[in-house]
């Protein structure tokens, strides 16, 4: 819990498990989990606002767990998400002044997953979360261009979450050592390449060229690319390549979060580069427990006005809270 900074604390990638749509999960992703980690997954009430308490956290901007709805096809697609998102915003309605929601997006047709994200919105939800590719699509295909078009519509962002990568990567990349390292595939390093390209590759398509007022949001401060800005950007002004300023686009459409990465380092580099104006707070519970972030606040080198704006201030400002 917070010891020196009064202020409110939002926690913006907090997660949860539908029980009908994470009954559709196959393979890996439906492998056995930590007990413990499932009850916190499926709670939205009691267990999950008495650690909230203890950590000091006063709302959570709920969205549901990789891949949610990025591999459901066929006709009952867009019924389902719909269902999914109905029930998270029954249970932000039980709790209002605690709980706000991302929706999630039936991806597999793009026109519906715009008119999701709209009727959502009017329920009150504050943007909505992908995870990974959609349906086998990276994000920039064209196909996926409505859902873009409609947050820019709508003044709100779409969180790039990560999921597992191509099974073709996991095989080449990952396989000698997932069975040691289940982890490699996933929040050790998998996962941020695989999140950190579908942001690389949205930039080059020429998306925030159509849609210039659209709002992005990376988790784990910004999957590196905050690191790597620099040179991503000396690297493509080289001759051959088509005009363009990565860093520029990347340092005014994206917005980053502090989930499950509370190191001061990395932190004040995402500071020097992007701005305290661009970064948000955020746990990744309950795959990271509530008072690793919160404690880490009280460490940071930055000043107590600095804080409140990444705690919450940034938060209020983006989503209009």
């Amino acid at each position: 819990m917070l010891k020196t900074l009064k202020c409110p604390v939002i926690a913006i990638e907090e997660h949860y498990w539908d029980e009908e749509l994470s009954a559709t999960y196959q393979g890996v992703e439906a492998a056995t989990r930590d007990p413990n980690q499932i009850l916190r997954l499926k709670d939205l009430a009691e267990l999950r606002l008495r650690e909230m308490d203890e950590a000091g956290i006063d709302m959570q901007i709920i969205s549901h767990g990789a891949p949610s709805t990025q591999k459901l096809a066929g006709p009952d697609a867009v019924a389902l998400t719909r269902r999914v998102n109905d029930r998270l915003a029954a249970a932000i309605a039980a709790h209002p002044d605690r709980f706000a929601g991302f929706a999630a997006l039936p991806t597999s047709d793009p026109d519906a997953a715009a008119d999701e994200l709209e009727r959502c919105i009017a329920l009150g939800f504050k943007g909505a979360m992908i995870h990974g590719l959609a349906n086998g699509l990276f994000l920039d295909d064209r196909s996926l261009r409505p859902i873009f078009a409609r947050a820019e519509a709508l003044d709100v962002p779409i969180y790039l979450h990560p999921s597992l990568p191509h099974p073709d990567v996991m095989n080449v990349y990952y396989k000698d050592y997932a069975k040691d390292y289940p982890m490699v595939i996933r929040a050790a390093w998998g996962f941020t390449v695989e999140t950190a390209t579908v942001a690389i590759r949205l930039i080059l398509s020429g998306l925030f060229n159509e849609h210039p007022r659209l709002k992005i949001i990376l988790g784990h401060l910004g999957e590196t690319l905050p690191f790597l800005v620099w040179r991503i950007d000396q690297a493509l002004a080289r001759p051959g390549h088509k005009a363009m300023s990565f860093r520029d686009v990347f340092c005014k459409n994206f917005y980053i979060t502090t989930s499950g990465f509370f190191s001061n380092p990395a932190l004040l580099c995402c500071v020097m580069e992007m701005g305290v104006d661009r970064i948000l707070f955020a746990v990744d519970w309950p795959f990271v427990a509530n008072p690793a972030g919160t404690n880490w606040i009280d460490t940071i080198p930055l000043s107590d006005e600095d804080k409140a704006k990444i705690l919450s201030g940034n938060s209020k400002k983006l989503f209009k809270m």
